[in-house]
């Protein structure tokens, strides 16, 4: 019965069932009294055996009506996922110089633009959406705001640096959540977060990850703050840049950011395409973007019901002559 938020009116099953009963019996009286006084061979002529059994049909669609009118009394629920009101989304991407190899048309870095800019058009309305960008340090482009656009037009802006510091970008993506949270009241009426985490290396400052201000001390601490961090690796293994006519080898370092999502209680993707990307972020955005929430589903079950409950009307005048 847990489906069902008001069990207690399945009680009027009780009732269907007393009429069903009634129903039986005063026919078996009614068949007692014509076979006591009736002619059989005449009987048999007027009204035949096929017209006996369709003259029941009414009466059963009306108790399977009722029936189901009784259920959606009771309230049925179902789950339904429904559009978020509230949640923080961080997107941090990787700016450093190994977003320029062209291993994915047409460099890393535009493609992984285009896609931000399609996630953030398409992510649920109300939903916070910040940018942070993140090379040698971090930098909050937009903090979280429902305003969409202003984290379109920042990723339009977003230019190239030296090294990769990705524990810098988690622990801004942090500061930025936490800062917002404060302001809605506190960790306990904060709506839920995520980080989206956008890389293509492994991190180069600090050379451990597991110092103080490394990524997966960062990302041990947003597991403290319950807020997972969704970690897509993008590119490819052939990867290359050119430095002062150097082809320098720039192969995706799927490990370290599949253990910066695990360390998180998050979920690692990998893309090499745009293609790949955009299906990646509209996976996050569906993930994001709706939850799931039960409520009430009793009107299919009145339909139904209202709908049998006019059949049996029709059949009754059309096989009886009567309603029902």
């Amino acid at each position: 019965m847990s489906f069902l938020a008001s069990p207690w009116w399945l009680l009027l099953l009780l009732v269907v069932a007393g009429l069903a009963a009634a129903y039986i019996y005063v026919q078996r009286l009614r068949r007692k009294r014509a076979l006591r006084f009736a002619n059989l061979d005449l009987l048999n002529r007027v009204a035949p055996e096929q017209r006996n059994r369709l003259r029941h049909v009414p009466i059963a669609l009306l108790l399977v009506s009722l029936i189901l009118l009784v259920v959606a009394v009771a309230a049925p629920q179902a789950d339904r996922r429904v559009p978020r009101n509230k949640a923080t989304v961080i997107l941090v991407m990787d700016v450093s110089r190994s977003m320029n190899a062209t291993d994915v048309a047409p460099s890393r870095i535009r493609a992984a633009q285009d896609a931000a800019r399609t996630f953030a058009d398409e992510l649920t309305d109300g939903i916070n959406l910040g940018l942070i960008s993140y090379a040698g340090t971090a930098s909050t482009l937009v903090s979280p705001t429902p305003d969409h656009n202003a984290t379109k037009a920042a990723v339009d802006k977003l230019r190239l640096d030296d090294k990769t510091a990705t524990g810098e970008g988690i622990f801004a993506a942090i500061q930025q959540i936490q800062t917002l949270n404060a302001v809605l009241g506190g960790d306990a009426a904060a709506p839920p977060a995520r980080i989206v985490l956008l890389s293509d290396g492994k991190e180069t400052v600090p050379d451990d990850p597991d110092d103080p201000r490394g990524a997966f001390t960062a990302a041990r601490k947003a597991s403290e703050e319950k807020i997972p961090i969704s970690t897509i690796s993008f590119g490819t293994m052939s990867g290359t840049v050119d430095l002062e006519g150097d082809q320098v080898p720039v192969p995706v370092d799927d490990e370290s950011l599949r253990k910066i999502a695990n360390l998180s209680s998050g979920q690692f993707f990998t893309a090499a395409s745009l293609d790949e990307l955009n299906r990646v972020y509209e996976t996050l955005q569906q993930q994001i973007g709706y939850e799931t929430r039960r409520g009430d589903n009793s009107r299919p079950w009145l339909i139904a019901g209202t709908l049998l409950a006019l059949l049996s009307a029709f059949a009754a005048l059309a096989i009886n002559r009567r309603l029902p």
